[in-house]
């Protein structure tokens, strides 16, 4: 069976599982335009010695409705280079870049901004078994424990860019 996407899915369903860290804002007193490169500086540790990090930026309707806007993915063993992959230290604190694109969005007011923070994203992203050994050729798997941080040591945060909105139109 074929199931097309029709456009934005709500990931209220997502928001629910345990392993899918959800941050969310007040309701916006105005509207907020979000136009170019979305970043989430994350500092975080993992029990595995390779693993994946996610994160989706999500605009939240007044109704409840959680609506995807961007998200990215980085493979902890790329963390500073794809040609040459490097195994992480289990429970050593890493700082991760995590690209989410480019979007423009704008969040009206009453809205709320998400950031959802998990380990995966499939199908959407391919797997990671969790064992450091070498992508797609693994049939072993393990369950990987990670601690996120956001504290003045480890200061994760999400970097949106803002642009002003004219509301002299």
């Amino acid at each position: 069976m074929f199931i097309q996407n029709t456009g934005p899915q709500d990931r209220r369903p997502v928001e629910r599982r345990d392993d899918v860290l959800v941050y969310t804002s007040e309701p916006l007193a105005t509207d907020l335009e979000v136009t170019g490169p979305v970043t989430l500086t994350l500092f975080a540790a993992s029990s595995a010695t390779d693993t994946d990090f996610t994160a989706t930026l999500v605009d939240v309707h007044p109704g409840g409705q959680a609506i995807h806007v961007c998200e990215g993915i980085v493979r902890t063993r790329f963390r500073e280079s794809v040609e040459q992959p490097s195994l992480i230290q289990p429970g050593a604190v890493y700082r991760y870049p995590i690209s989410l694109w480019e979007t423009s969005n704008v969040f009206k007011a009453g809205h709320r901004i998400r950031l959802e923070i998990s380990s995966s994203n499939f199908p959407r992203f391919d797997r990671n078994l969790n064992t450091g050994h070498v992508p797609g050729l693994d049939a072993e798997m393990q369950c990987a424990r990670q601690t996120i941080y956001h504290s003045a040591g480890f200061p994760s945060h999400l970097t949106l860019p803002i642009i002003p909105v004219d509301d002299r139109a």
